[in-house]
C-alpha cells in the first residue's frame, strides 16, 4: 500500500491550494484519513481528519479555511486550503488507516510530504 500526496506549491497569502492523497496497491477500504504538518518542535500535528462516515475535524488554526473531503471510489482524500496565511507554510503529510483486504486488520500508513509555501 502506498499513499501518494500531491498539490503543494508556492502561493501568495490569501490564495488557495488543494492537496490530494491517493492510496494505491492492496486497498480494500480507506477507513479514517487526514493531513498533518510539523510543529516547531518537529512533531506532527493534525490539520484535518475525516472518518469513514464523513465526519471531519480540524485544528483550531485552520478551521473555516480548510476543508477535507474523501472520494472512496478513487481511494483519495483531499484538503482544500483557502485564504492561506504565511504561517500555513509547512510540509504536509497525509495519513490513513487502510484495510488491505476484506478480512485483514486495519493498518496505518503515511504518505510522503508535500511542501506548501505561502508568501506574504
Amino acid at each position: 500500500v502506498q499513499l501518494q500526496a500531491s498539490g503543494g506549491g508556492l502561493v501568495q497569502a490569501g490564495r488557495s491550494l488543494r492537496l490530494s492523497c491517493a492510496a494505491s496497491g492492496n486497498v480494500f477500504s480507506l477507513v479514517n484519513a487526514g493531513w498533518y504538518r510539523r510543529t516547531p518542535g518537529n512533531q506532527r500535528e493534525m490539520v484535518a481528519w475525516i472518518t469513514s462516515s464523513g465526519t471531519s475535524a480540524y485544528a483550531d488554526s485552520v478551521g473555516g479555511r480548510f476543508t477535507i473531503s474523501r472520494d472512496d471510489a478513487k481511494r483519495m482524500v483531499s484538503l482544500q486550503m483557502d485564504n492561506l496565511k504565511p504561517e500555513d507554510t509547512d510540509v504536509y503529510y497525509c495519513h490513513a488507516f487502510i484495510r488491505p483486504s476484506q478480512s485483514s486488520p486495519v493498518y496505518n500508513y503515511w504518505g510522503q510530504g508535500t511542501q506548501v509555501t505561502v508568501s506574504s
